[in-house]
């Protein structure tokens, strides 16, 4: 399974609301709604969120059993 919880940890650290992320950086709302509830997401927008919070894949998902 995948956890999006290092998502919420770097953008706390970074100082990145998921307000931004929607209004200011143009990330789909039902893909936050995607997020929150550990759903997938596509590579693209795994790429999206390493360029908008200028980290790595590793400090946005990691795979949890």
């Amino acid at each position: 399974m995948v956890s999006y919880e290092p998502l919420w940890r770097t953008m706390e650290n970074k100082g990145v609301t998921t307000y931004a992320l929607i209004h200011k950086h143009n990330i789909n709302p039902r893909t936050v709604t995607s997020l929150r509830h550990n759903r997938g997401i596509t590579v693209d927008t795994l790429e999206k969120l390493c360029k908008i919070l200028g980290c790595t894949p590793n400090e946005v998902l990691e795979f949890v059993d």
